[in-house]
């Protein structure tokens, strides 16, 4: 059987992808080739997933459909080489990467003529909660991204966007993970100082903050209207509310966000 999915990179974000392309039949065990360097990662995949794990990329890049870069972005140099250096009968595959501030220009330099897609896909991924945003390269087709919305698509949502706004979707949804633990930390930290017990206070802000972002999901409301059918004059929540004005809650988030965007922009310079 032909093999249709290279892998290289057996990491978390790796794992998750393959786990859901497995489940969901998208490709099945037989199609799929894991390059990974660590033997103890090598040997759990084969055993839990039935996929041939190899410590030679080489065999990865050779898949017929796409080739998934998982690695960290350090590690790029090294695996550029072996990617420059295979040279493949017919169509070449479709290389996507979901390496941080690896630019579409130095991925194609190390392809030529290959379809390229960049991805940012988040942690919420590995529980198939994720939200990825996609960019296509000089060679990339509309069935090319069509291909890249159903591999990221069995992790979560999906968006197309031009690539110079790929920073920003770094400093929001792939950093964004990191804001939203503090504040269910928060959350739970205000719920203690008000007398509540640690393990309620946790699991009473960790719904609060996921039947909310379900519930705008689900309806569509935009969030200052949920705001608003929440918030009774003179009650508890407009002077909660009121206090996280006044302590600069929004203005916080909104500098979390641009922070972390400028962050990312440097270490893709």
């Amino acid at each position: 059987m032909p093999i249709k999915l290279g892998v290289i990179g057996g990491g978390v974000m790796g794992e998750a992808l393959l786990s859901r392309l497995l489940v969901q039949k998208i490709y099945t065990p037989e199609e799929v080739v894991v390059g990974e360097l660590n033997p103890e990662r090598r040997n759990f995949l084969t055993a839990q997933y039935g996929i041939n794990a190899t410590a030679d990329n080489r065999e990865a890049i050779a898949a017929d459909e796409v080739v998934l870069l998982a690695i960290k972005p350090q590690i790029f140099d090294r695996v550029a080489p072996e990617l420059a250096a295979m040279s493949l009968p017919g169509l070449p595959p479709l290389l996507v990467s979901i390496l941080a501030g690896v630019t579409l220009a130095t991925l194609e330099s190390s392809v030529p003529g290959w379809p390229v897609i960049r991805a940012m896909p988040n942690t919420p991924a590995t529980v198939g909660a994720g939200m990825t945003a996609i960019a296509g390269g000089a060679q990339t087709q509309a069935e090319h991204l069509e291909k890249a919305r159903l591999i990221f698509q069995s992790v979560g949502d999906v968006v197309e966007i031009p690539e110079h706004l790929m920073d920003a979707v770094t400093g929001l949804s792939g950093s964004g993970p990191g804001y939203v633990a503090i504040l269910i930390e928060a959350l739970s930290d205000g719920g203690v100082a008000a007398g509540l017990p640690r393990a309620v206070a946790t699991q009473l802000a960790l719904q609060t903050v996921w039947g909310t972002a379900q519930l705008l999901h689900e309806t569509g409301l935009h969030p200052a209207v949920l705001k608003d059918q929440v918030t009774s004059p003179g009650g508890t929540t407009i002077a909660g509310i009121a206090h996280l004005e006044q302590s600069g809650f929004r203005s916080a988030l909104i500098e979390a966000v641009r922070t972390a965007c400028k962050r990312s922009k440097e270490l893709g310079a």
